[in-house]
């Protein structure tokens, strides 16, 4: 469903719900939030797709192959494109049109906030101004929060359209950008300690489980459309499971095994309910407070003082086929188009050129470029061939010569040389690796960065190792620390107050296998 919103006041509305005859109302105090279940026309909707490029790209994406009237019905309803209308709210996010009234939608309304004489109180996600609220707005409107918030806002401008949009047509509340806003603050590139990558921050898993490709030429969890679907997706299902949106964000950050133990074990459904108890980390009970202030902020912006924003374009391109490894460096130089902003239009790409086993792969330049590359480039042998090469100076095997150069998939070498993956040199042979030449390969090359991350279990070995130590060090300043080899003790940290199942200590080291089995909670 697509329809037009307008800010209204609470007067407004509930007059025109009396004329009508047809709408109910919910109140909540426990948590003051006001539901208020609407009726709002279906139109073509004025917060589309950024551009048309951007709808054709996502419509690839809904379903392979749409009829001839879906297509023209998805025309028709997306012709109308977002060039940055009003600066009081981030673009993309709900709001609320009553004009006209043929359709149910629910919506809303932000109680016991009357003094903050915001612009805008109606929500299509279930917001509440508690203190946990107000905390996370208090870090955002001031000091460094505030300039954390002013940079997710201007990035705002360019994806929260998008986002919005892919979200209201998979069905699910447009306030939903604001997980997002959470997540990464809208950065494709942002990457967690544990992996997670992308606007929407998807676990490897989680994203290859919804469809989202991984290897070492891309990385789907950061095109905003793909992972957009994606995230649509998992969130439907987390709602359908949960039946709260509150619970099924948690759930999003926590885990449906998580959240689904911590309701067995509060005999609660509510979300702020299951806060109130030790079982869900800090940081799940802060994930859902701070996704609401970000939202009541977001929407308000004028209220909060954001009147100066510099939003990004919204998000155009056009979209062309190109061969397996085209070179994208050789393809800028020939479009007399930056590589940077190819890469920017193409983050789920890693490398200096496409995918090697991908045909007809669809590229994304800049707008109005497509007809350019059609009469410049078209007939260009753009392939990839500037690769650095390694001389062997002794035995080595292929997956030693990948180890050496932090190349994780053997198949990436054994492709590029045509050679098997078991393959053994011997010295003097030349082996091509996938690094362009000329380019330096270090950690500050941000095609080759990836390479130099430590694996997770890694940061978790050094992480175990840090917590140990502060244990440690508070018991032996308590005097409640014995140290014995192999001796194995708990009560000592019960005692104390310290979160583990077990601890092995020994003088001055511990078992860091029996620390991972029992991984604090």
């Amino acid at each position: 469903m697509k329809f037009q919103s307008k800010n209204v006041t609470l007067i407004f509305l509930l007059s025109n719900i009396a004329l009508v005859g047809c709408s109910t109302m919910e109140s909540d105090s426990k948590h003051k939030t006001k539901v208020i279940t609407v009726n709002t026309v279906k139109k073509s909707n004025d917060q589309a797709f950024p551009s048309e490029g951007v709808r054709e790209a996502y419509l690839r994406l809904r379903k392979k192959d749409p009829s001839e009237e879906e297509i023209k019905t998805d025309i028709e309803e997306s012709t109308k494109i977002v060039k940055s209308k009003s600066k009081s709210m981030i673009e993309g996010a709900a709001s609320l049109d009553i004009s006209n009234l043929t359709s149910t939608k629910k919506t809303y309304y932000l109680e016991g906030a009357d003094h903050l004489n915001l612009e805008n109180n109606y929500f299509d996600f279930p917001v509440v101004y508690n203190e946990q609220v107000k905390k996370w707005m208090n870090f955002f409107l001031n000091n460094k929060g505030r300039g954390f918030f002013e940079r997710y806002t201007e990035r705002a401008g360019r994806y929260a359209p998008l986002l919005g949009a892919i979200l209201e047509e998979h069905g699910l509340p447009r306030d939903l950008i604001f997980l997002a806003m959470a997540e990464s603050g809208f950065n494709n590139k942002a990457k967690s300690w544990a992996s997670a990558v992308g606007p929407w921050q998807f676990m490897p898993y989680t994203g290859k489980s919804y469809g989202l490709d991984q290897n070492w030429y891309r990385d789907e969890r950061r095109d905003p459309i793909k992972s957009t679907v994606a995230a649509a997706r998992y969130l439907t299902k987390l709602y359908d499971d949960f039946g709260q949106w509150e619970v099924a964000a948690a759930a999003y950050n926590a885990g449906e095994g998580k959240m689904s133990r911590a309701i067995t074990k509060y005999k609660s459904e509510d979300f702020w309910d299951l806060t109130k108890g030790k079982y869900l980390k800090d940081e799940t009970k802060n994930y859902v407070p701070k996704i609401m202030a970000l939202a009541i902020i977001g929407k308000n912006l004028k209220s909060f003082g954001f009147d100066d924003i510099d939003f990004h374009e919204p998000l155009d391109f056009d979209e062309i086929s190109v061969q397996p490894a085209t070179d994208l460096i050789k393809l800028s130089e020939a479009l007399q188009v930056d590589f940077e902003e190819i890469q920017r239009l193409n983050p789920e790409i890693l490398r200096w050129f496409t995918p090697p086993n991908i045909e007809n792969y669809k590229l994304r330049l800049p707008p109005n470029s497509a007809e350019k590359f059609a009469q410049c480039c078209a007939k260009l042998n753009l392939i990839a061939t500037d690769f650095q090469e390694y001389a062997i100076t002794k035995k080595m095997t292929l997956a030693e010569v990948a180890k050496k150069f932090k190349i994780k998939q053997v198949t990436v070498l054994s492709r590029l040389n045509s050679v098997p993956d078991s393959k053994t040199f011997t010295k003097g042979e030349i082996v091509k690796l996938p690094f362009r030449v000329g380019e330096v390969v270090s950690s500050q090359n941000n095609l080759y960065a990836d390479l130099f991350e430590k694996p997770r279990k890694e940061i978790l070995k050094k992480s175990s190792r840090a917590r140990f130590s502060r244990y440690k060090s508070l018991l032996a300043k308590r005097g409640k620390l014995v140290v014995k080899k192999n001796n194995r003790s708990i009560s000592f940290l019960q005692k104390n107050g310290i979160k583990t199942k077990r601890v092995i200590a020994s003088r001055n080291s511990f078992s860091q296998k029996n620390m991972r089995k029992d991984r604090v909670q």
